[in-house]
């Protein structure tokens, strides 16, 4: 019989992450996908992704709520046992041989509690990673809770075997949302028009000409500055005279303040030449960044998605402090003034070139080969 391999998407930019995954599994006559859409995928405020999964091809196999709103730490540790309560529950009916968990969020350690307890063997995607904040907290907890690793690069990969796991179940795979940027790039062709598809809100800016994209989330250490560093960013691009497609936050702690610092803005300057999505599909997003004359926030699509694309990038603050990066990142502290001097530098270089540091677009097939072939077991082999 096929195996039953249970992925949990949890978030919008989590599905760019997994997409690959899921469609070589789906793909696969010894697999059998169980997907599960759970938490802010949900939930249209962020984006759900809903519609795009189905349109995708997929079948989800449950649906699971269990945010509670708010936007603050407290929020968000309630929403973790939250969590857990519900994605059990989904657990025992699907009766899956392995469950696939994704990145370092607060959800993530949720479905690695609920697959240990539950004797479920666990794999995890992009461990070994280091950013800057309490996410590496989450991500490196559930790679000592996972019993199969799939990291984006060597460096990831030499961290978890540092951390005790076996050699034999770590597998640098290459991060699947290269496998995204590669596939949309290959396909692109036509005008993409983003207002027709996806409306938003704000003036309508011509794409023909150079635009920037912006992504800034909370910092979920810095909760009670996530508005005043949005403030910032927004006032560096109207100051630079660029224009902009603005996507709106995640779900972590501090989400709320990000979000009244955006409308706040809107109010103040309507005039300004910037739209606002709350989401896009990931190929339709990695077009928009690809024609971009530059990424601004701290999402780690600058890092990742644009260092393979070799597209400018602008790191703001900490969020993204730790991570592998390539020619393309330039890093400032979330200062008008130094984004806005940083926005200058960037447009005004050589594009750079691209850089294959989280992989070469095929990180979802291989991850689906092993899913196949490696044995099946919850003792784990330690070497400390």
């Amino acid at each position: 019989m096929p195996r039953k391999i249970c992925v949990l998407v949890t978030a919008r930019p989590s599905y760019a992450r997994i997409r690959s995954v899921l469609t070589a599994i789906d793909r696969h006559p010894d697999l059998e996908l169980q997907l599960v859409l759970a938490g802010s995928a949900l939930l249209a405020r962020y984006g759900g992704i809903e519609e795009t999964v189905e349109d995708d091809g997929f079948q989800v196999a449950a649906k699971v709520h269990f945010v509670v709103e708010g936007g603050t730490p407290l929020t968000s540790a309630k929403t973790t046992g939250l969590a857990l309560l519900e994605i059990s529950s989904a657990l025992d009916i699907l009766q899956p041989d392995v469950i696939v968990t994704v990145a370092d969020r607060f959800e993530t350690i949720a479905t690695a509690l609920a697959a240990v307890n539950m004797n479920i063997p666990l794999a995890h995607v992009q461990g070994g990673e280091v950013t800057g904040n309490i996410d590496d907290k989450i991500r490196h907890a559930v790679t000592k809770l996972a019993d199969i690793h799939f990291v984006a690069h060597q460096l990831a990969y030499e961290r978890v075997i540092k951390m005790g796991e076996d050699e034999s179940a770590v597998f640098n795979t290459g991060c699947p949302s290269i496998d995204v940027a590669k596939a949309a790039i290959a396909s692109s062709n036509g005008n993409f028009d983003p207002f027709e598809h996806y409306g938003g809100v704000g003036p309508t800016i011509r794409s023909a000409d150079p635009y920037a994209v912006v992504l800034q989330h909370p910092v979920t250490d810095a909760v009670d500055h996530a508005q005043s560093q949005v403030e910032e960013t927004l006032h560096a691009i109207h100051d630079s005279g660029l224009q902009a497609f603005w996507f709106w936050p995640n779900i972590d702690a501090g989400s709320d303040g990000t979000s009244k610092g955006i409308r706040q803005f809107r109010e103040a300057h309507p005039e300004a030449p910037i739209h606002f999505f709350r989401g896009m599909r990931p190929e339709h997003f990695i077009r928009l960044i690809n024609e971009s004359a530059v990424l601004v926030g701290n999402s780690s699509a600058g890092i990742r998605e644009a260092s393979y694309l070799g597209v400018p990038a602008i790191d703001i603050g900490t969020r993204q402090s730790g991570r592998l990066k390539g020619p393309n990142v330039v890093n400032t502290t979330p200062d008008r003034h130094q984004i806005l001097t940083a926005i200058r530098e960037q447009i005004g270089q050589v594009r750079p070139d691209p850089v294959s540091l989280y992989g070469d677009g095929g990180a979802g097939e291989k991850i689906a080969e092993v899913l196949v072939s490696t044995p099946l077991r919850t003792t784990k082999k330690l070497t400390y």
